[in-house]
């Protein structure tokens, strides 16, 4: 997938007003699930998507743990949305980079990850999420 076909894609699925919009969102959602992911997988990931989207998650991980309530409260105030409009946000960008990057490194990434991330990999932008 090239950079525009993503970030139009996040625009769109997230229904944001610009291309600016879907890429802080992108940048602040793959910065704190870098933070999250331990080792080299945020590089490897990075090595699946196009190199503007992939800086955002170019150092190693630093494994913190935190949950996935954490994680969406980090990108709401990184990206300076509620909550609900955060999480709906994170959806669209986890339903984009599943897409984009083959499904053994998305499995990659969610076996780093505690079982209540699933939801949101799960979830998609369309229906409700699944409760943790």
């Amino acid at each position: 997938m090239q950079f525009h076909d993503f970030i139009g894609q996040v625009q769109h699925r997230a229904r944001l007003d610009s291309e600016e919009a879907a890429l802080k969102l992108t940048r602040v959602t793959l910065e704190t699930l870098s933070e999250r992911l331990g080792g080299e997988e945020p590089r490897d990931l990075a090595a699946q998507l196009p190199e503007e989207i992939g800086r955002y998650l170019t150092t190693p991980g630093k494994g913190e743990r935190f949950n996935s309530d954490e994680f969406l409260q980090r990108v709401s105030e990184r990206e300076g949305a509620d909550l609900p409009k955060a999480v709906y946000h994170v959806r669209a960008v986890f339903e984009v980079l599943g897409e984009a990057v083959s499904g053994g490194e998305l499995n990659d990434v969610r076996q780093q990850l505690p079982e209540d991330y699933h939801r949101l990999f799960e979830a998609g932008t369309s229906g409700d999420m699944p409760n943790a």
